[in-house]
């Protein structure tokens, strides 16, 4: 008797978005927000976290323990359908940071207008002795040529700042890379649409350009050495937070560019249901004064931190520290390759302590403000990232569902598509071979673990093997096959 098999992948049921683990005024925006909007609210509570990265992103660290900082930055992507008004969403979200970047231009333009001033003055000094040593006598061209060479020398020296910029839109990565050194280490890419994906796969170029987006994540040295410029930046900081639509998470799982280089490790994924068709035709509004709260509290963040140098430093309590450890526990076995539920993505889930860390910061931050690089983050914060992180670990599951994250699943799909076909009742492991491609099964060893998958959830079951005792290659292990593969209606 075979018992009903078990789905490869079913359906998962996704963690609801845990607003209650915002702080008060960005919870109460967001819940607005996705009132007015009509959107699931995870998608304004997932942008919400990249505007915080945005104003923190850069300009602020939290300490783990030991050696271990997290800097504040995050790569954010919601995964929605057209029509579900993402764009309303971005806008109403990121509007006070364009405001804070508006104010630190007026801030910044009497010292950037004075640096040009100084450098052009430079240069004409500079210029002009340098024509007064062609004409000069043999006896003056020495002294004349060395005050040359120290006036270039000191208009080169000449540092003018760039105008401020906290966003970018869809932009290369050679732009992202020039913003960052420009503005200080850091910069963040905000978008309603996919197309930073496409860009990163070499839309312009032709391959894919990862580097600046996978150390502009973990902050790691950035170095560029071309012929036109030369960029160091000693601590990248790249905030991402993007809206795509679901084709775009399958067609990113199906470029070999994006596999196997960590960039989708980076990203916390949400993947909330579309609510078009059950929408209010007259939603309530934003309320003036939550709108004017958010907007203040962003721009006030913002501003505070924009002119740090040396970063902010955020420091755990003994407690939170104590909550995130518990949390690293339970986590570290789900890592396993062989039967962790997070094996198949240990590369996302290997982050995601650090993920938890950055968050469990912003949301300090967020509830601070001016104070926050005073006060340790409290557990009742940390266990607030938990629940954020126990949401993005659901919701990235199911992405990487989409992406075909796990190989032995994809492979397992196309050795059920074989047995179909064949309408075998039962099989040699020899023969299933040859109706195997050999580029997804390039050797018998390759079958082992999407036979055993295949057998975990009742698919298939392997079969006593009989030995004749005599010389020769030993018998195929054979398998049989569930009725339901050669005859649906079974």
């Amino acid at each position: 008797m075979w018992e009903e098999p078990i789905p490869l992948t079913g359906p998962r049921k996704l963690a609801p978005f845990p607003i209650e683990a915002l702080p008060g005024w960005l919870r109460e925006f967001v819940a607005a927000v996705a009132e007015e909007t009509q959107t699931p609210v995870d998608l304004p509570g997932a942008i919400a976290l990249s505007v915080l990265a945005t104003a923190a992103g850069g300009r602020s660290v939290v300490q783990v323990r030991g050696n271990w900082r997290e800097p504040t930055n995050l790569y954010v992507v919601v995964s929605l359908p057209p029509a579900n008004r993402k764009s309303a969403v971005f806008g109403l979200l990121t509007d006070p940071l364009y405001e804070a970047e508006e104010q630190l231009v007026a801030l910044h333009q009497p010292a950037i207008v004075e640096a040009q001033m100084t450098a052009r003055l430079a240069k004409e000094a500079a210029d002009k002795a340098t024509a007064k040593v062609a004409s000069a006598s043999a006896d003056e061209q020495d002294q004349m040529r060395a005050t040359a060479i120290a006036l270039a020398q000191t208009a080169e020296s000449v540092s003018v700042p760039a105008e401020p910029q906290l966003l970018a839109d869809d932009a290369t990565a050679e732009t992202v890379t020039s913003l960052i050194a420009e503005q200080g280490g850091r910069i963040s890419v905000m978008s309603a649409e996919g197309d930073i994906f496409d860009i990163i796969a070499g839309r312009y170029s032709g391959k894919p350009n990862m580097g600046v987006f996978l150390k502009g994540h973990a902050g790691d040295r950035l170095r560029v050495n071309r012929q036109t410029r030369k960029e160091y930046i000693e601590h990248p900081a790249l905030t991402m937070g993007l809206c795509v639509q679901p084709q775009v998470l399958d067609d990113i799982g199906r470029q070999d560019g994006f596999k196997g280089k960590g960039l989708l490790g980076r990203f916390l994924y949400s993947v909330p249901e579309s609510l078009v068709g059950r929408r209010k035709s007259k939603p309530d509004p934003v309320p003036e004064q939550v709108k004017e709260t958010y907007h203040r509290h962003v721009i006030d963040l913002t501003l505070f931190l924009a002119d740090w140098t040396d970063p902010a430093l955020i420091q755990l309590s003994p407690e939170a520290d104590d909550s995130l450890l518990a949390f690293q526990e339970r986590v570290e076995p789900l890592l396993a390759a062989r039967g962790g539920s997070l094996g198949h993505i240990a590369d996302w889930a290997g982050k995601l302590i650090g993920a938890t860390a950055r968050i469990a910061a912003l949301f300090h931050l967020a509830q601070h403000l001016t104070r926050g690089h005073t006060l340790p983050v409290t557990e009742a914060t940390m266990r607030d990232a938990i629940a954020l992180a126990d949401y993005f670990t659901s919701h990235g599951l199911a992405a990487f569902d989409v992406m075909g994250a796990d190989p032995t699943t994809e492979r397992a799909r196309s050795v059920l598509d074989a047995l179909r076909a064949n309408r075998w009742r039962e099989v040699s492991k020899r023969d299933l071979m040859v109706k195997l491609s050999r580029s997804e099964f390039p050797t018998a060893a390759d079958l082992d673990p999407v036979l055993a998958l295949l057998e975990d959830h009742g698919y298939v079951r392997a079969q006593p093997v009989h030995r004749t005792g005599g010389r020769g290659r030993p018998p195929s292990p054979r398998y049989a096959i569930h009725p339901r593969l050669t005859d649906p209606t079974a």
